[in-house]
This record gives structure tokens, C-alpha cells and sequence, in this order.
């Protein structure tokens, strides 16, 4: 009898342990980048927009996180809210309100920054991602795309995005794009060639907040 029930627990523990990791195999992480160089800070009220819908969009236990890309991106103090959501439904609403204040904070006091270190918000990015152990990582960029590094911020060497979904949002045209379109085109393919050879799985972008915003997130 004795040795039944030890049969039992260990079954019942081995599914117990199997159901937590089936429920991290399958949560979401999203890590979103905002472009506040130059006059791309005052899209703030769009990339608002976005957040709000990543709140309706994402689940108990799931994570998400907003970070600001600056001259130098790759540090914590640039990011502006993160939270992994509670199991229970009720915690994790109070930390949806919670976030989209820190949210609505950060988009009055936003300052435009001199450079664009895109790149050092993508490894931010991914460290950020691979420490949440969920199941799929999509790192958003709020951003035209144009890196422009201040003196000394070195940024050309392989990165690494293994298992990344990439979503780019926004990527508003530049006035030299208008004169030349196939800069805008090229910007965009340099990116897909860059963030596909650091190993991300998708590479997604996205101009029309409207009607396409379920794009930025896989259907589980």
C-alpha cells in the first residue's frame, strides 16, 4: 500500500512539474524598444497606443517590458517598466494599471535623445527575454530604423537573437527616403539580414497601427 502511494506522489509530481513547464513553453516575453532620437520622440503618443494594446493583449504570466532607446542603450536604467503578470487575474490587472501609469508618465517627461543606439537595445533586449525563460521572446522596436552611434559607442560585431521573434514598428519614412525610396528599402533589408543572422526566427514589420497591430504577437 505504502509503496502505491509513493508511485502516486511521484506521478502526481512528475505532472505537476510537466504542467509548469508546459505553461512556460507557451507564455509570452516582449521587450519593446522606443526610438525617442530627434523628432521621432514625438510618436509617443502612438507607441502609447501599443502598450495599451500589449496590456489587453497579454496573459497571467506572461512578461513584458519598455525601454527607452537612447545614445546608449545597453543598460537597465534605460528601461521605463517591467513586470512579469501575476497567475491570478486580479494581480495581474492591478499591475496592467500599474504599468500603463508608469507608461503615460514616461511618454509627458520623454526628452529627444542626440544618437540611436538601436543595437544596444536589442541586447538589452534579448537579456532581458532569456531571464523571463518564456516561451516566446518577440523584442519590439518602436523606431525608423536609423542608428546613428555616438563617438566611441562601438556596435559592429555579431550579435546573438537565438529563438527572437524581431517586430519593427513604425518605421516612418525619412526625408532623404522621400527623394530616394530604395534607402528606405535598403534600411529595412539591412536590418532583416542582421537580426536573421543573429538567429531570430521572424522578422516582422509593421506600419499599420490601425489595422495590423496582431501582428506583433504569435497566436498560441
Amino acid at each position: 500500500m505504502k509503496k502505491s502511494l509513493a508511485i502516486l506522489a511521484l506521478s502526481l509530481g512528475i505532472v505537476s512539474l510537466g504542467a509548469c513547464g508546459d505553461n512556460r513553453m507557451h507564455s509570452h516575453g516582449v521587450y519593446m524598444l522606443v526610438d525617442t532620437s530627434g523628432t521621432y520622440a514625438r510618436e509617443m503618443g502612438k507607441a502609447a497606443k501599443i502598450v495599451n494594446y500589449l496590456l489587453a493583449t497579454l496573459n497571467p504570466g506572461d512578461s513584458l517590458a519598455v525601454a527607452k532607446v537612447e545614445s546608449r542603450s545597453f543598460t537597465e536604467k534605460d528601461i521605463v517598466a517591467k513586470v512579469t503578470f501575476d497567475k491570478r487575474p486580479s494581480q495581474a490587472t492591478s499591475q496592467k494599471r500599474v504599468f500603463k501609469d508608469k507608461i503615460q508618465s514616461f511618454a509627458k517627461e520623454i526628452k529627444g535623445s542626440a544618437y540611436t543606439d538601436i543595437t544596444g537595445g536589442l541586447i538589452q533586449g534579448a537579456e532581458y527575454l532569456n531571464e523571463t525563460k518564456s516561451g516566446i521572446k518577440t523584442i519590439v522596436i518602436f523606431s525608423d530604423m536609423q542608428e546613428e552611434l555616438g563617438k566611441g559607442t562601438i556596435r559592429d560585431f555579431p550579435i546573438s537573437l537565438d529563438g527572437f521573434r524581431v517586430v519593427a514598428l513604425n518605421v516612418t519614412k525619412l526625408g532623404t527616403d522621400n527623394a530616394d525610396p530604395r534607402l528606405y528599402l535598403d534600411r529595412l533589408a539591412r536590418w532583416e539580414a542582421r537580426v536573421r543572422k543573429a538567429g531570430a526566427t521572424e522578422w516582422v514589420v509593421v506600419n499599420d497601427l490601425e489595422h495590423n497591430l496582431e501582428s506583433i504577437l504569435v497566436t498560441r
